[in-house]
């Protein structure tokens, strides 16, 4: 939904950012494809989904578990330095498109669930959960379609993710950080 024809087009990155939020949460008019989009930004909500698949490793991978927790924290950090980088950067959310999904906060960069979920798919994927990248994939590609996250804001968080589970990785093995 565009209510904003009257505006100019943006142009450049920050165009592009539009036009392809526009199109993913077009896909959104799916109920099941809204539906999946609703359930996996809930899930997704303050790191919750990849806590709860961290300490469930923990318990049921009892000779990684230190390692599991390392993961689960490393995850948890990722997702607080997101937060932290989207109080100094301020980016509004999209208003070009109508919501899917309440937002905790108002502001959009960097996605704190992509941020989240790379962190998980590299911490918990090294451990061999091999589930977990097609689902942090899976709720990168929700917030877009939610509408609440330019694609850039999501690419931002899931290399802040990515980069903050690869720095710590040695950590995580148990080894010095």
């Amino acid at each position: 939904m565009d209510d904003h024809h009257h505006l100019p087009r943006p142009r450049g990155l920050h165009g592009m950012d539009h036009r392809i939020v526009a199109a993913l949460r077009a896909c959104g008019t799916d109920p099941r494809v809204a539906g999946a989009a609703r359930a996996l930004s809930w899930a997704g909500e303050h790191g919750a989904l990849w806590l709860a698949a961290g300490l469930t490793g923990t318990v049921v991978d009892r000779p990684r578990r230190a390692a599991w927790l390392r993961g689960t924290a490393l995850t948890a950090g990722a997702h607080a330095v997101s937060m932290g980088v989207k109080r100094i950067v301020r980016r509004p959310r999209p208003t070009h498109v109508e919501p899917l999904v309440g937002t905790v906060g108002r502001h959009s960069f960097p996605s704190s669930h992509a941020t989240s979920a790379a962190a998980a798919a590299v911490a918990f994927g090294a451990l061999g959960a091999r589930a977990v990248p097609p689902l942090a994939a899976a709720v990168c590609v929700s917030r877009l379609v939610a509408g609440v996250h330019y694609p850039s804001d999501v690419a931002a968080g899931a290399a802040l993710g990515a980069l903050t589970a690869r720095l710590g990785a040695r950590w995580m093995a148990g080894g010095p950080a």
